[in-house]
């Protein structure tokens, strides 16, 4: 069996780092100009509200879809089928959205963006989890988060550089780079010791056909969930939360997005760094949801306040969500070799799908049907969504000093 020896330094594990890079930009890229591109297409501030949780649902339908689809050929056919196809597909589809007419071109162009970008964390985070050894695990995936997650602030400020468009064809050029750095890059060795093996690869439907396996699936999803809500619901409508706060100038969504990114970039390498003190992931998870609950309470108690205080706490509540990577780590340390792939590349899409029922609830639900404001609506939503978090994360195993060569 082949034994993990490469270093954090490692050539994949600064490719995935990029990887990330360039899909963290493509992912965000729509809320950071869903305002000005919308407007462009001649939608008024309710069609840009409610036409832009539409086309933002669509993307994470496609990544929902695509996490399962990239998944399993990670397990089958390898780490890097997936690291190479899924930048192919986004990139094209990135270069699409420049042409886009219409909403309903926009969200079919989402939609495949999402499907594209669905396989990029899962398969890099998994390729760099079986190349280290496990005492440098943590490290490294939060290395590969922290330089990825970055690549929101940076397509915040092309956003305000170049129109909305070229933004697009930037990203699909991005793309294409990064998929000639891939080729230096050198497959998985256990993935590259089971590959001949007469075991069952990929095979997706085997995490609800076990109860042990499907309670670590499902509990590893949950863990996830508080990173989209805080993302997707109050960072990405922070300009409609800001005019229920009475707050007097208008908040800029993509402003929103480059802090609470920033912030999320420097959790997610101390988290790492933190994992590695206390020799546990799950010691580490709840300081950050801690501070994550503090964060959202002050985040609505900010009526009256300013814009510069908005933008603040975006960063403070990304800080405290910056356990994307450690979460997706677990998730990919619970399950053997020929499963690992599908784990480590559905679970954190299976929470960005999730965005879809968070919204439902926030809005349709509460807001439509049961006739509550944004703002009550957004605090029933947040407290289901932490405390369901909660109780799955005090279940979940730990891993930290889990061997990861083994099959299910």
């Amino acid at each position: 069996m082949n034994k993990p020896t490469a270093s954090i330094a490692s050539i994949p594990v600064f490719v995935a780092a990029l990887g990330y890079f360039v899909d963290i930009y493509d992912l965000l890229l729509y809320t950071i100009v869903r305002v000005p591109s919308l407007r462009s297409l001649g939608l008024d501030d309710a069609g840009i509200r409610d036409k832009g949780l539409h086309i933002i649902n669509m993307q994470m339908i496609g990544l929902l879809l695509g996490g399962i689809f990239w998944g399993m050929l990670g397990d089958k056919k390898g780490r890097l089928s997936v690291l190479f196809g899924s930048i192919l597909l986004y990139s094209v589809a990135n270069v699409a959205n420049g042409f886009v007419q219409t909403v309903d071109q926009y969200a079919w162009a989402r939609f495949v963006a999402g499907l594209g970008l669905a396989g990029e964390l899962g398969a890099g985070i998994t390729l760099v989890s079986e190349i280290l050894p496990k005492e440098k695990r943590g490290v490294g995936t939060s290395l590969v988060a922290g330089v990825g997650l970055s690549g929101a602030v940076i397509a915040y400020f092309i956003s305000k550089a170049f129109d909305w468009r070229i933004c697009y064809f930037i990203g699909g050029g991005l793309g294409v780079m990064l998929l000639i750095l891939r080729i230096s890059v050198a497959e998985s060795g256990m993935f590259a010791d089971i590959k001949q093996q007469n075991v069952s690869k990929g095979n997706f439907l085997r995490f609800f056909t076990n109860r042990k396996r499907l309670r670590k699936y499902l509990l590893s999803i949950l863990i996830g969930l508080p990173t989209w809500y805080v993302i997707g619901i109050l960072v990405s409508f922070s300009r409609e939360f800001g005019k229920a706060f009475g707050i007097q100038e208008e908040i800029d969504p993509g402003k929103a997005i480059m802090w609470a990114y920033a912030g999320i970039a420097i959790g997610d390498i101390l988290i790492g760094l933190l994992s590695q003190v206390l020799k546990s992931r799950k010691k580490a998870l709840f300081i950050f949801y801690g501070l994550n609950i503090v964060s959202v309470i002050i985040y609505f108690m900010q009526a009256g306040k300013s814009a510069s205080f908005m933008y603040v706490t975006c960063a403070a509540m990304g800080f405290s969500t910056g356990y994307w990577a450690i979460f997706v780590t677990m998730g990919a340390e619970q399950f053997g070799t020929n499963l690992r792939a599908t784990a480590a590349t559905t679970i954190p899409n299976m929470v960005r799908g999730s965005l879809p029922l968070i919204s439902l609830l926030f809005k349709d639900v509460l807001q439509v049907n049961m006739g509550y404001n944004i703002l009550t609506s957004g605090i029933i939503t947040g407290t289901i969504v932490i405390a369901v978090t909660l109780v799955a994360a005090w279940f979940t195993e730990e891993t930290f000093t889990k061997d990861l060569n083994y099959i299910e």
